[in-house]
């Protein structure tokens, strides 16, 4: 069977269709799974286990100059690039226009059919081109999580019971990281290190830069360094400030998406906003504290308390306008007790 995937952005979003991959691969025989997604993501889709091939797209780039004579040709050869296989079944696990888009253009078997949400789901948004062009529309429970979503519309697109374990088979290569980030906590003698992801491309998400400072302090007085990323040169600037006078903090270097991949992999843990690096935090299955402005995280943050697929050593904190150091602090010594 040959089944395409569209998933498109953004990077959080991306991560979480993930299990999805996993699930199908265990209970379809012999599946090729090809995937289309926005080219950023595409290092990182490339990692997942059980993915043939992976569809590049600029669609956010190509609708700036949409007549242009570049965007015309890009746009051809990603269409022949699409329309290479014949599938039996494509999964849009977007739901909007622009993925029921390149789920019309995709080819089909004699047979093949196009799944896609037949409703919208609490907190994630939804456009009525995706039910027109699906040949199945699946209705889902409103209240869903980001990662049952995915799970569940290609269970019962396929019609097989969604396995109990959970796995997002993302592959992580620890000896690629730079070497400077993999002995930095054994040269200083260190538990480890501990990423605090600050970087969001929301301002509402954020946290207080005396928050992340104070929490750093705490981390090293517990005998873990601090490792800061950052995306772009105001998180750069963030990370310095939080660094600024701590014995045990690295700003990390710019890196890309795959190699920040495998940085965070050597890391002891996360403590992180939410963001898509804090899901990829998950999804290597870190121990992590993701830390909420708005009450959201039990639609995208670890699987709550009473989900059998909870981690124990993965959890959120929530208030309003902003979770405290303490509270923070309070749900990381569980993380460490778990």
């Amino acid at each position: 069977m040959k089944l395409l995937i569209v998933k498109l952005s953004s990077l959080g979003d991306v991560v979480h269709a993930m299990p999805a991959v996993q699930d199908l691969v265990r209970a379809v025989p012999g599946v090729q799974i090809d995937w289309v997604v926005e080219r950023g993501f595409a290092p990182l889709v490339r990692r997942c286990k059980g993915v043939h091939r992976v569809i590049a797209s600029d669609l956010r780039q190509w609708r700036k100059q949409p007549l242009g004579a570049p965007t015309r040709q890009a746009w051809q050869l990603f269409k022949a690039e699409l329309q290479q296989e014949r599938y039996d079944a494509v999964m849009d696990l977007q739901g909007l226009t622009k993925s029921a888009l390149v789920s019309w253009l995709a080819r089909m078997s004699d047979g093949g059919k196009r799944y896609g949400l037949a409703n919208r789901t609490e907190g994630s948004s939804f456009e009525a081109p995706a039910r027109w062009v699906a040949d199945v529309a699946i209705s889902l429970p409103v209240h869903s999580h980001a990662l049952t979503r995915s799970r569940e519309l290609c269970a019962k697109a396929l019609h097989y019971t969604l396995p109990f374990h959970m796995d997002f088979g993302l592959l992580a290569h620890m000896d690629k990281a730079p070497s400077d980030i993999k002995t930095i906590a054994f040269r200083r003698g260190l538990r480890g290190m501990v990423a605090l992801v600050h970087g969001t491309s929301r301002v509402d998400k954020q946290w207080p830069l005396a928050h992340w400072r104070e929490l750093a302090r705490r981390l090293n007085e517990a005998g873990f360094g601090v490792a800061l990323p950052h995306g772009d040169a105001a998180e750069e600037q963030l990370s310095q400030a939080i660094a600024h006078d701590l014995e045990h903090a690295q700003v990390w270097p710019r890196l890309a998406l795959d190699a920040l991949t495998d940085a965070l992999s050597t890391c002891f843990g996360v403590i992180g906003v939410d963001s898509g690096l804090s899901h990829i935090a998950v999804a290597l299955d870190l121990p992590q504290v993701q830390i909420y402005n708005f009450d959201t995280a039990w639609r995208t943050g670890p699987l709550p308390p009473g989900n059998p697929q909870q981690a124990a050593h993965q959890c959120s904190v929530f208030a309003q306008p902003t979770p405290s150091v303490d509270a923070v602090w309070q749900a990381w010594s569980a993380v460490l007790s778990a």
